[in-house]
């Protein structure tokens, strides 16, 4: 893949870049952030401009991603709703989506971009998810800049050992999403058994007060 990549970098410059990040970002399953790691390993051998790279990759990853927002928000919402049910998504799972960007949507967007897969549906379910826009654009420009920055510079100074970048690559997004997974698991737990207990003692104060009338 890295020599044909190397070639299309070649014939259509920056051009690779941006279309490949922003289609991902957009929802598109194109393999963005592989192709940021060859534009930075094409930057090391002197073809690309290291900074240039960096811009281009933020701006491609921050259109793509409010792209794929207004989707979400005009298209992907009322899809959800009509066939959310053939997925298992309820309306009740669809409030609480709403509920999970309302409290960590800032988080979700910031970190998704560096876990494979939940980059490309991200801001299409904050869109759906109704999250506020303006707290979308602020996370979305700041997470857009970090791994556009944090991929050209691996595949800069570690492109020559391109197999073993991918894979280390591929195992870390892994790794992110499973403890994102976990977490969000975590959470979901607690707030079940907190919600429990509260339920339980209201049962006992309510007995408890109903004894003493």
């Amino acid at each position: 893949m890295l020599d044909s990549l190397l070639s299309y970098f070649a014939r259509y410059g920056y051009w690779v870049i941006f279309f490949g990040v922003m289609l991902e970002n957009a929802g598109v399953p194109v393999p963005g952030e592989t192709i940021l790691l060859a534009a930075g390993f094409f930057a090391a051998q002197g073809h690309f401009h290291l900074w240039t790279v960096m811009a281009v990759a933020a701006f491609g990853a921050m259109l793509g991603d409010n792209a794929g927002y207004a989707i979400g928000h005009k298209i992907g919402r009322a899809a959800l709703e009509r066939y959310g049910r053939y997925v298992l998504l309820t309306a009740k799972r669809m409030a609480r989506l709403e509920q999970f960007f309302a409290r960590h949507g800032d988080k979700t967007i910031l970190f998704a971009r560096f876990v494979t897969g939940v980059r490309v549906f991200a801001a299409l379910f904050a869109g759906a998810a109704r999250m506020r826009w303006r707290t979308f654009v602020l996370y979305n420009l700041a997470g857009a800049v970090i791994w556009a920055v944090a991929i050209t510079l691996l595949g800069f100074f570690f492109g020559q050992s391109w197999g073993l970048l991918q894979r280390w690559i591929g195992r870390a997004s892994a790794i992110v999403g499973l403890a994102v997974l976990l977490v969000i698991v975590l959470a979901w737990v607690w707030r079940r058994r907190r919600s429990k207990t509260r339920k339980t003692e209201a049962t006992r104060a309510k007995a408890k007060k109903e004894r003493h009338a």
